[in-house]
């Protein structure tokens, strides 16, 4: 049984990110599952003044502990003009000051999310090759696009063909652990 923690990238109470978490980690069974709502961690946007004047928040080391103290995350990651949200970057940011290696050994499935047709790819493809600088090896990717007309809270995803690359994912994800 591996211990997993599964948060969006999204600070936003309405993250559809949030959402497609939800639904992934309800396919799970046999492992130990914690979600995190972003909401409740504000972080002010990164400075190296702001670092040196006032440290680590305790809400920081706290989630970078939880990082640490799991084998795998389950992620999934907004877009914002082609990017992941600044939300997101600033995230990463602070987690990596604290310390640079704060995802090592640890295996991800990364997923996006948004309203276009795209399904947040831009943003996706960027993380992907953003995480293993902290250590993170990415398993399995997936990305739903149209989420407005492919998803349903109640049924999941809509799509057949969507639902098996999702389920593809989710088994190499899960296999891997």
């Amino acid at each position: 049984m591996a211990a997993i923690l599964a948060f969006a990238g999204s600070n936003s109470s309405t993250s559809i990110n949030l959402k497609l978490v939800h639904h992934t980690i309800a396919l799970v069974s046999g492992h130990e599952i914690r979600t995190l709502n972003m909401v409740d961690y504000p972080f002010p946007m990164f400075s190296e003044d702001y670092e040196r004047e006032n440290g680590y928040s305790n809400s920081l080391v706290e989630l970078k502990n939880d990082i640490q103290n799991v084998d795998a995350l389950i992620l999934s990651v907004n877009e914002h003009n082609g990017n992941p949200s600044a939300y997101f970057k600033n995230l990463l940011d602070w987690l990596s000051r604290v310390d640079r290696k704060f995802l090592e050994s640890t295996k991800v499935l990364l997923m996006s999310t948004s309203g276009g047709k795209r399904g947040g790819m831009s943003s996706l493809e960027v993380v992907k090759n953003m995480l293993p600088r902290f250590g993170a090896e990415v398993v399995a990717t997936f990305s739903l696009p149209s989420f407005n007309e492919n998803f349903d809270v109640a049924k999941g995803i809509l799509d057949e063909d969507l639902a098996e690359s999702h389920r593809k994912a989710l088994d190499e994800f899960l296999n891997a652990l």
